[in-house]
């Protein structure tokens, strides 16, 4: 099966990525069907995703998972392929996919993803080892964690070789907005299931994900940009714990 014919339905999960979803959307220009779902942005990205050839569904936010749950109930391909507006999926992906679709022996597989931070690829650190299930059978969902959403399997997984392109900070400021969203997200999940923590986990988690990113993980070879990834991991780490510290004496 030729790529630019393949029965595929792109889900973009997108809210304010105006900077992002034209370059999206054309990535995947060779998919049957492209369905962005959005929940109030107030740029223009529900304009630039429609002039771009997307059908845009607007659904409202509980979590990441359900919004691509949401697109995919109105998907009319038996194969979904999700991708954020941050990232851009390569002509080999397109080819790989026509091909696996054609001839499929898993229900769902993992795409492997290259991640850029401030213009340069980072090989170390962790980010290499990246591979998301990202494309499976319309009959599969997410769950609705509001943090490390993951689609809900029932048997082997397979795995892509051609990588789809991943830059989710453009900028430190993009890095500090999701900081805050994301890390209450965490915690609250956490919370909810019943998870409490010390303040001495507050102190020592963010520490030992320092180490293990930069040192254990080779995080160091990626020069500045290790450094400053890992710091940035560490402080995620402690903004999280704190959070749900701070939740358990609420």
């Amino acid at each position: 099966m030729n790529a630019l014919t393949a029965p595929v339905t792109v889900v973009i999960a997108a809210k304010d990525e105006a900077a992002n979803i034209t370059g999206c959307i054309e990535s995947v220009r060779w998919a049957d069907e492209v369905l962005v779902v959005e929940d109030g942005s107030v740029d223009d990205t529900v304009v630039r995703a429609q002039l771009a050839g997307a059908t845009v569904i607007r659904n409202p936010f509980e979590t990441i998972g359900l919004q691509r749950n949401a697109a995919i109930e109105q998907s009319r391909s038996g194969w979904i392929l999700v991708v954020d507006a941050d990232e851009r999926a390569s002509p080999e992906l397109a080819t790989e996919i026509g091909e696996i679709i054609s001839a499929p022996r898993f229900d769902a597989y993992r795409v492997p993803r290259r991640n850029f931070f401030l213009g340069k690829e980072v090989r170390h650190g962790g980010w290499s080892s990246d591979r998301p299930i990202r494309l499976f059978r319309s009959s599969i969902r997410y769950n609705a964690s509001r943090v490390h959403e993951h689609v809900e399997v029932n048997g082997e997984v397979g795995e892509l070789t051609s990588p789809l392109t991943h830059e989710p900070y453009r900028s430190l400021d993009s890095w500090l907005e999701k900081l805050g969203r994301y890390s209450e997200w965490w915690a609250e999940d956490r919370f909810d299931r019943g998870k409490r923590v010390r303040a001495l986990s507050v102190i020592s988690r963010p520490q030992f994900r320092f180490l293990t990113m930069y040192v254990v993980r080779g995080g160091w070879m990626d020069g500045a940009r290790g450094l400053l990834l890992a710091g940035m991991a560490s402080v995620s780490v402690f903004m999280k714990y704190a959070r749900l510290w701070e939740k358990g004496r609420q």
